[in-house]
């Protein structure tokens, strides 16, 4: 084990931008070829091995790629969208963790908690590799936000999810008031952090035209808002979300100068840029390291359930909107499943199982392979499917959805 230090980052950094050139001339996903180089470099004769816990992919990584992605979305498509997205989100969530928590009960002899840790923590689709996938891939727009909406909030419901066993592995008691309390503040209470705290930036940032401050004043924005609510224990991700939205939607209407503009978007297009390829990179160093053969049968039922799950949550809350404006076509849902990638947000819940439950370690080293799972394949094929079922945006002149 080698410690982090500063020749590791500028390794880092000199590999996301080869792995960034080589993707876009090749046409592969960002994120794939990221794992792969880490991976390379854990197995290469330097042995790269860098520190990867719950509290580095929460407090560093998610915050900036969250809001980020919030910062882009037009407030009146998300909005239009949002029934559906709720939708497939919140009840998604629980059916696919009903099927994998099930299915890794009766299949692999897990107990019921641990197949239920399991299965929430894995239902959520992670908004990391979503989000940058599908922005490489350039997806049609409604296409493309239904999928991003949809995996920025999901991840709510996994960590109210997670975070309710924990009180059962602990020995505690729960109540339905409680169950409906803690969704509530979590749901609820890290969008109102978010927006309170954006907006009080978005009043300081007013009274400056100076980008470097305004640029600083989104930072805190992002990062404030996040480790804020996860402070209260409220949802990060829905801080975030809710902090992107009002200064990307109220903050370039003013507060935010004209001039400033161009220079925050800017910013956090780098910052996303450079948060991802050390997200994925160390992902990829870490998966080198997974004893994954000694799990065998029970990946291949965890990857067979995860896409089960998916699938039965979106074709059967699809028929939900069927008849309504909402409606989606049966390419954009057989798009919603493959694209429910498994990243950042289920390898950060795994390694926060806690050590009283009997199949943590199988919990962590199986997440990790269905991860390599969902970036390697999923990831890789989803350009040409894309491409097959005329879904970019070059592609979609004619065949509106």
């Amino acid at each position: 084990m080698q410690e982090f230090g500063f020749e590791d980052f500028g390794l880092i950094l000199v590999i996301a931008s080869l792995v960034a050139m080589i993707s876009r001339r090749i046409g592969l996903p960002y994120t794939a070829g990221l794992m792969a180089a880490g991976l390379l470099l854990a197995l290469s004769p330097a042995g790269l091995s860098l520190p990867l816990s719950r509290e580095l992919i929460f407090n560093v990584f998610l915050p900036p790629l969250i809001f980020e992605a919030a910062l882009q979305i037009e407030w009146k498509r998300f909005r239009r969208e949002l029934p559906l997205t709720l939708v497939l989100a919140f009840a998604g969530v629980g059916i696919a963790a009903g099927v994998v928590a099930g299915g890794m009960h009766w299949l692999a002899g897990w107990s019921w908690l641990g197949a239920a840790f399991f299965g929430v923590l894995i239902a959520a689709t992670d908004p990391v590799s979503v989000i940058a996938a599908f922005k490489e891939l350039n997806v049609e727009k409604r296409l493309g936000m239904i999928v991003e909406s949809e995996s920025l909030l999901n991840d709510g419901v996994a960590a109210v999810g997670f975070a309710l066993l924990v009180v059962v592995a602990g020995g505690g008691d729960l109540r339905p008031l409680q169950v409906a309390g803690t969704f509530g503040w979590t749901v609820f209470g890290g969008g109102l952090v978010g927006a309170a705290l954006a907006g009080a930036v978005l009043v300081v940032a007013g009274r400056t035209k100076d980008h470097l401050v305004e640029i600083t004043l989104t930072t805190v924005a992002a990062w404030g808002s996040f480790l804020a609510a996860e402070h209260l224990g409220a949802s990060g991700v829905f801080a975030a979300l809710a902090a992107g939205l009002l200064v990307g939607n109220l903050g370039f209407m003013g507060s935010i100068s004209d001039a400033g503009r161009p220079h925050v978007l800017g910013f956090w297009e780098y910052a996303a840029f450079l948060v991802n390829s050390c997200l994925f990179i160390l992902v990829g160093a870490h998966e080198a390291h997974q004893p994954l053969n000694l799990f065998s049968a029970a990946l291949v039922a965890a990857i067979i359930l995860t896409l089960l799950g998916r699938g039965g949550a979106v074709y059967a809350l699809s028929l939900l909107f069927s008849c309504s404006r909402l409606g989606i076509s049966a390419r954009y849902q057989h798009v919603l499943v493959w694209s429910g990638l498994r990243g950042a947000v289920g390898l950060a819940l795994a390694l926060a199982v806690p050590d009283s439950v009997a199949e943590r370690g199988e919990i962590v080293v199986i997440t990790f392979g269905v991860v390599a799972f969902s970036i390697f394949v999923q990831g890789l094929t989803m350009p040409p499917l894309l491409r097959r079922w005329r879904l970019t945006e070059h592609q979609s002149h004619g065949h509106p959805e």
